[in-house]
């Protein structure tokens, strides 16, 4: 960063919530633990979930859905900024249990919209509560296809996801995970129109998915451990051969013991002083045991050397119950499920005496006006507007007014 100006990348990470901590004057940012993500598993994964999001989106559009692209990339969040546009869709459903770690689906407004429009049989829907939560339905029953997959045969017992929660945002604003991760790409056509839906999943999570499917990469073992081996299995040839040429055992042991600072000087050197105390009165108890000792010396050293420290991540419980996203998207299970539906024409308040006073031709006065529209409630709570119709010799409601999904809840208060 100049001094008293800030870059465009900059800007872009303050708002996407990166640490910027870690940014240094040529402008990397901090350092991500290395992940080695097995492309070729995951691509085998994403070319037999393709034909179930085309199933899924066709199943709740009832329009032709097409998915003929699936591909897997391991990139990072500037990469993948670039092949966004301005403004999309995201969609969270961070993984919570079985794997725990980033989750992210986006798609472009156009393609939201569409989603929308087909779904609830509506021209040009705006992308509200409502709508994001229409999105949300089709990438829950999605993730909960993908969870399917990974559960069975015990490959992840127990996977879940956290409640999809839908955002309509410039993709700079967007939570994108940090590092390297896995970028499933899916194209295809709904109603003869082309779409693309991006599937980002942090490193951890690709790499536990991964090894789930059978793949998984490892990493190479380190040149400085290679060495070691390769000295202490040197020393474990020539030591004893050497214990053997000498009883008492005290000079020789004590410098081989100084010639390997690596594998236990101090108790190569202890061993060696002890050694020709027992070795004076026995020579050969004293040879046998020179050699077992120098035996066991390169073996001591292989293990300080090949044993890293034990060292754990530590991981907090996820208090929050969650569900797996499969139950929550089967809407299908209480479809034929009856609810009371009221039409309200007003309401006034009277004092016990007038209610008792009524009697037959009594008018009582409402608080609606003569042609005002009057309120529908599902199960008490008022979801929409209307005008009274009649239809043949009964009453109806023509709805002219579909409340926002902050009144219903306003209206429940």
């Amino acid at each position: 960063m100049s001094e008293g100006s800030i870059s465009q990348e900059e800007i872009d990470a303050l708002l996407s919530g990166v640490d910027m901590g870690g940014l240094g004057s040529g402008g990397s940012f901090s350092s991500v633990p290395d992940t080695n993500i097995d492309t070729a598993t995951l691509q085998k994964f994403s070319d037999g979930m393709k034909g179930k999001l085309a199933e899924i989106i066709k199943s709740m559009t009832q329009k032709d859905v097409i998915v003929d692209g699936a591909t897997v990339d391991a990139l990072g969040r500037d990469e993948l900024l670039a092949r966004l546009p301005e403004v999309v869709v995201a969609v969270m459903a961070d993984y919570s249990a079985g794997l725990t770690g980033d989750h992210l689906f986006l798609m472009s407004t156009e393609f939201a919209t569409k989603l929308v429009s087909l779904i609830n049989q509506e021209e040009n829907p705006a992308l509200d509560d409502m709508g994001l939560s229409v999105v949300s339905e089709v990438i829950s029953s999605h993730s909960g296809a993908e969870i399917t997959e990974l559960s069975k045969d015990g490959k992840l017992p127990g996977l879940a996801t956290n409640p999809p929660e839908a955002v309509n945002q410039p993709k700079a604003m967007i939570r994108i995970p940090q590092g390297t991760f896995a970028l499933f790409t899916y194209s295809g056509t709904i109603d003869g129109e082309p779409f693309t839906l991006w599937e980002a999943v942090g490193g951890s999570v690709a790499e536990g998915m991964a090894k789930a499917l059978g793949g998984g990469t490892q990493k190479a073992a380190s040149p400085d451990m290679s060495a070691a081996s390769m000295a202490a299995a040197a020393g474990f040839s020539q030591q004893p051969m050497m214990g053997a040429q000498n009883p008492a055992g005290m000079q020789q042991s004590a410098m081989m013991g100084m010639g390997q600072p690596n594998m236990g000087m101090q108790q190569s050197a202890m061993m060696g002083m002890q050694q020709p105390m027992m070795g004076m009165g026995q020579p050969n108890m004293g040879m046998q045991q020179n050699a077992m000792m120098g035996m066991q010396q390169p073996m001591m050293g292989m293990q300080q050397m090949q044993t890293p420290p034990s060292v754990q991540a530590l991981q907090f419980p996820n208090f929050q119950q969650s569900v797996p996203s499969g139950e929550q998207g089967n809407i299908g299970l209480i479809m034929d499920v009856f609810m009371e539906m009221t039409v309200e024409l007003g309401r006034t308040k009277k004092t016990i005496k007038d209610i008792l006073g009524l009697g037959e031709g009594t008018i009582i006065e409402l608080d609606k006006l003569a042609g005002e529209p009057v309120d529908i409630l599902v199960n008490h709570k008022t979801i929409a507007r209307g005008e009274v119709v009649v239809i043949d010799e009964s009453f109806g409601v023509r709805v002219t007014e579909i409340l926002p999904a902050m009144d219903h809840v306003a209206s429940s208060i």
